[in-house]
């Protein structure tokens, strides 16, 4: 029993006279004028108690997300905590997709960058794809509440063969499910969810691709293994998460999805936010927020876990207008 319903439950049994009720109760409602100020300088502008749910509003995009109790790691919660969550990559995202584009979210998780790709490009199709039952029914949560009518949902995701796959779930943090248990947590959950190849799906649907962001943690290597033959036909843009430690679990180096991108002409850049911007002698005008650097290679000083990549030829004009 949660604190307000044991204090509800001592008034009613005659424990509490309603006034010793009253005051005892109050020093646990305080905490919403707390969270009233705590708000105020982040990307949070309303937190919605509802039956069963606590929603979060977006600040910047009044995007909605429902908050999943006793996942302490959460989006909505991280945002919260710290104010904002991968502004940067998200603002990058938007300048490099443009409306009509179909882009695909390999790994989305409860739909963060779905949402907000979807409601900035409604002439865009956003694909999310999700394998994970528990944290697809979440993304489906915040799907409806925001009714965007240009995402399409896949409780899907992909790597290098298709099946029925055991992905490993801490309900603490579902942005962890991976295909190994890469956070070695000892009361981990193991959940079966079905993967396809990306070629496999987009030969079987017809497909076309503008965009692929993948985050699945640890196992990008084995997803755009599937899907060379629509990366060297489609030649999309790529936004992927890539963490040694991750990437260790499966017994590769992020250094290989680099050197397997460059065989098909693509480059990897990575992020400059204004901060860095700033330490490069540019001519005006200024420049957008946020511009992307020609990336190497991944090394023990590598700090950088978000990257770029985008093909020489095809993404020509892109790599003038957002490459320093």
């Amino acid at each position: 029993m949660n604190k307000l319903s044991s204090q509800k439950k001592a008034f009613l049994s005659g424990d509490l006279t309603k006034w010793e009720y009253f005051e005892k109760i109050y020093s646990i409602h305080d905490y919403l004028w707390d969270y009233s100020e705590f708000i105020k300088d982040t990307n949070v502008s309303k937190i919605e108690i509802e039956d069963d749910s606590v929603v979060f509003t977006c600040r910047n995009s009044q995007i909605k997300f429902a908050c999943a109790r006793g996942e302490n790691r959460s989006l909505p919660l991280a945002i919260l905590n710290l104010g904002d969550y991968e502004t940067e990559e998200l603002n990058m995202q938007l300048q490099l997709i443009k409306d009509g584009d179909t882009v695909f979210d390999i790994g989305g998780n409860i739909g963060w960058y779905a949402l907000h790709v979807a409601k900035a490009r409604p002439l865009s199709t956003v694909h999310t794809f999700e394998p994970v039952p528990w944290t697809f029914e979440w993304m489906e949560k915040n799907l409806q509440i925001n009714g965007l009518r240009n995402i399409i949902s896949h409780n899907l995701g992909f790597s290098d063969k298709a099946g029925d796959l055991d992905f490993f779930f801490d309900p603490t943090i579902s942005g962890n499910a991976s295909l190994t248990n890469v956070a070695d947590k000892e009361n981990i959950q193991v959940l079966k969810g079905k993967v396809s190849t990306l070629d496999g799906y987009v030969e079987k649907e017809n497909a076309k691709i503008d965009f692929i962001k993948c985050d699945v943690e640890g196992a990008e290597l084995f997803v755009f293994k599937g899907g060379m033959n629509v990366l060297k036909k489609h030649k999309p843009i790529i936004f992927t998460e890539m963490l040694r430690k991750w990437s260790a679990k499966f017994n590769y180096h992020p250094n290989q999805i680099i050197e397997l991108f460059r065989q098909l002409d693509y480059a990897p850049y990575v992020i400059l936010g204004e901060t860095a911007i700033s330490k490069h002698k540019l001519n005006s005008p200024p420049p957008p927020i946020v511009k992307l650097c020609k990336f190497d290679l991944v090394d023990e000083n590598t700090i950088e876990t978000n990257y770029f990549f985008l093909h020489k030829e095809k993404h020509a004009d892109i790599i003038k207008q957002f490459a320093i």
